[in-house]
């Protein structure tokens, strides 16, 4: 299975989340997964990616030019696709891949976040979306899901496309408990 993982690029990012990102990418690679990522330095990203890479995993980074001119592609990577934007990027991403695990991230992450659900919803992939919850970094935005869905224009998006846990060891338990199979 390919898994696609959104999070952190920033490195001020607390110990908790990091160990929540090593948990993801131990899985990732322990399981023969193929972990798709942003392909950037820095953050969970980082961290993810050097566990998958250190257990022997596959690793394959999308990264923007932009990115790349500005010197923050990661070495972490068993193949490297180089795309013109943040929204190519998305897209690849959302193409290649089979779920999708969101950790503890800014701006970016909510961006491809809410793009994963919303494009899921109007058939452009099939991926659920799990969003690792850790230490109640989500509760904002599940609470706007939840009032999105009370006023009817949620399209219960938790029942279909994304679903929130509070740590990494329930959403691994999750992915287990659902989609493994013995030739992922």
């Amino acid at each position: 299975m390919t898994i696609c993982v959104f999070c952190a690029s920033n490195d001020q990012v607390s110990d908790l989340f990091r160990s929540e990102a090593r948990a993801i990418g131990r899985f990732i690679a322990e399981e023969g997964h193929t972990l798709v990522y942003g392909g950037a330095t820095g953050g969970l990203m980082d961290v993810v990616a050097k566990t998958v890479m250190e257990l022997q995993g596959n690793v394959i980074g999308v990264v923007p030019t932009l990115i790349v001119e500005k010197g923050r592609k990661s070495d972490n990577l068993s193949q490297l696709i180089e795309v013109n934007s943040l929204s190519e990027r998305k897209e690849l991403m959302k193409k290649l891949s089979d779920l999708f695990v969101v950790l503890p991230g800014g701006f970016g992450t909510f961006d491809e976040l809410f793009d994963t659900v919303a494009s899921g919803m109007l058939g452009y992939h099939n991926g659920t979306t799990l969003v690792v919850n850790t230490d109640n970094y989500f509760a904002g935005t599940l609470a706007q899901i939840d009032r999105m869905e009370q006023e009817h224009i949620g399209y219960n998006a938790r029942k279909n496309r994304v679903r929130f846990f509070p740590s990494a060891q329930a959403c691994i338990k999750h992915i287990t408990n659902k989609y493994y199979t013995t030739n992922c």
